[in-house]
């Protein structure tokens, strides 16, 4: 079954851009921070962050952070996404939770060739139904020796099914379907967007950056204002690897 992509906001850092305008007045003040963040007004904040963020002083933004619940994504993906090592992870393990009918993930150009689809849809039959093969021959044989051990047999089947899941995860696609909760500060989610917006970034993350991102910018949209791709802030840095549209996405990000 064919998986489809969801982000949610779980949480976040409560007031995050008056919590890190406190933070950055801080650096130039004799006050206290909570003396600072009680007499911030609104329009203080804004116009503050503004300043910070033309300065590129970057390391308040640090203090706030956003968590996302994420599902309907490919192992391919969170393969590229645990690489952003300033973040924190909890995925959904393969180890304890059984994936008898796992969803996976048909990349679009894949989905739009007839051919190249019922070959793939195909594969993940064979692989699922062997899933399930290989996993059930290996609960049934390590139940058998737990129980010669002096287990019950409820006991050694639960103990069993750890050990089957364990090993025959080794045949499930890099499509198959995974959940994860994934928590960045504001500073490596900016970088975030830098990377995986981009053009010449995997298809499948830049849609999940896209929905990350359009999920914190009206919660904070002064830290986020100019979030996206390195050619939203400036010239395009990929040089000869250029996509050749950065006007195109200025304008796309300034719609957002």
């Amino acid at each position: 079954m064919q998986a489809q992509l969801k982000v949610e906001l779980l949480r976040y850092t409560p007031e995050p851009e008056k919590t890190v305008a406190a933070a950055a007045k801080l650096c130039y003040s004799q006050s206290g921070a909570s003396e600072l963040d009680t007499d911030l007004t609104d329009e203080e904040t804004e116009k503050f962050l503004k300043i910070l963020m033309n300065m590129g002083h970057y390391s308040p933004i640090e203090h706030v952070n956003f968590t996302f619940a994420i599902e309907g994504v490919s192992r391919v993906l969170t393969h590229q996404l645990v690489r952003h090592r300033l973040a924190s992870f909890s995925q959904q393990s393969q180890r304890y939770v059984s994936e008898i009918e796992f969803e996976y993930i048909i990349p679009p150009s894949i989905s739009k060739c007839q051919k190249a689809n019922e070959k793939f849809q195909e594969t993940m039959h064979i692989l699922q139904s062997n899933y399930c093969i290989i996993r059930d021959l290996i609960q049934e044989e390590a139940t058998q020796d737990l129980i010669k051990q002096g287990l019950t047999p409820k006991k050694a089947s639960a103990t069993a099914e750890k050990a089957a899941n364990e090993d025959a995860r080794f045949v499930l696609p890099n499509a198959c379907e995974t959940k994860i909760v994934v928590t960045m500060n504001a500073r490596e989610l900016r970088h975030f967007f830098n990377q995986r917006c981009c053009n010449r970034a995997q298809w499948e993350i830049r849609e999940l950056a896209l929905q990350m991102l359009k999920l914190v910018k009206p919660v904070a949209p002064t830290l986020f204002k100019d979030a996206g791709p390195r050619c939203v802030q400036g010239p395009c840095p990929e040089g000869a690897m250029t996509c050749g549209k950065a006007e195109e996405v200025r304008n796309a990000y300034k719609m957002l």
